[in-house]
């Protein structure tokens, strides 16, 4: 919703304060589709350049993210530590049980009761994957930690391609603009002959080359891909939380603990009260009994 409000809002302002202090859209209006192939067309031959085909797939799918927001909220965040503490209670207390849940979590009644988390791949396997390791007595919390930590490092540079392809493509827009420029000034060269009023025209058009390619840097691409990179990172917080709680459960702290560990190192603002989590907790175990 604040992405659709920005864009409005940078549309609104720019060329609303142009035609307060008395600017003519005419000229702008009669360059832009031409100035647009130039600069537009040239931006996104040079990002299918520079990236394969998965990678352009994955930019403009992110480009949602822009107007949808990072994709966990504060009841995923609780309904995560409720299965972690089912899952790790199974652990403790019927290992053989548990193997059927991490073998096929598709299939496990555990995860069934988290549909938005089971959707996720990446959280799935990374609980199931780091659940089965340490049932093959490959449970030493620190070399654990740095595995985990390495997979999530690598997940989140791949998550980023995207806000760094746009980022690039930012960078590179104004001297793309200048380009554009540039042949404008070639074509007003062209008719140096031609009265003022006329060449009036033709350098403003011209112009409209620089400020499109500066406009589209500063105002559209460039934070499209600062807001994808804030997005992404904050979600990222989603799985260092399955870390912190599943390297906790390794070096044998309380089932409780466990959680509590990972409801402290939850963002504050996606933080379960410590009542809330144990009234979800207390649920929890009413449903096993």
């Amino acid at each position: 919703m604040t992405g659709a409000i920005g864009i409005v809002l940078i549309f609104f302002m720019v060329f609303g304060g142009y035609l307060a202090a008395g600017g003519k859209m005419d000229i702008i209006m009669k360059s832009l589709p031409f100035e647009m192939m130039i600069i537009g067309g040239a931006a996104v031959g040079a990002f299918a350049v520079s990236n394969n085909l998965a990678a352009i797939k994955h930019t403009l799918a992110d480009i949602g993210k822009v107007f949808k927001g990072q994709r966990w909220a504060d009841e995923d965040y609780r309904d995560l530590l409720c299965l972690l503490f089912q899952l790790i209670r199974t652990a403790r207390q019927n290992p053989v049980e548990l193997e059927e849940h991490v073998e096929d979590p598709q299939e496990s009644a555990i995860f069934a009761l988290y549909p938005r988390i089971l959707a996720d791949h990446e959280a799935t396997d990374l609980i199931c994957d780091t659940l089965r390791s340490a049932s093959m007595n490959y449970d030493d919390p620190n070399q654990v930690e740095e595995v985990l930590s390495k997979r999530l490092d690598a997940h989140l540079k791949h998550a980023l391609h995207s806000s760094h392809a746009l980022q690039t493509m930012a960078d590179g827009l104004p001297a793309l603009g200048i380009v554009a420029a540039v042949l404008g000034v070639i074509k007003t060269m062209g008719a140096i002959d031609q009265p003022p009023e006329i060449l009036g025209k033709l350098i403003g058009g011209a112009l409209v080359g620089t400020f499109l390619g500066v406009f589209l840097a500063y105002g559209l691409v460039g934070p499209f891909a600062s807001k994808i990179k804030a997005v992404i990172e904050e979600d990222a917080h989603f799985y260092d939380l399955i870390r912190d709680v599943l390297v906790a459960n390794l070096y044998q702290h309380s089932v409780n603990n466990c959680i509590e560990v990972g409801r402290q190192n939850t963002p504050h603002h996606f933080r379960p009260s410590y009542s809330d989590l144990e009234t979800a907790l207390k649920d929890v175990r009413a449903e096993a009994a």
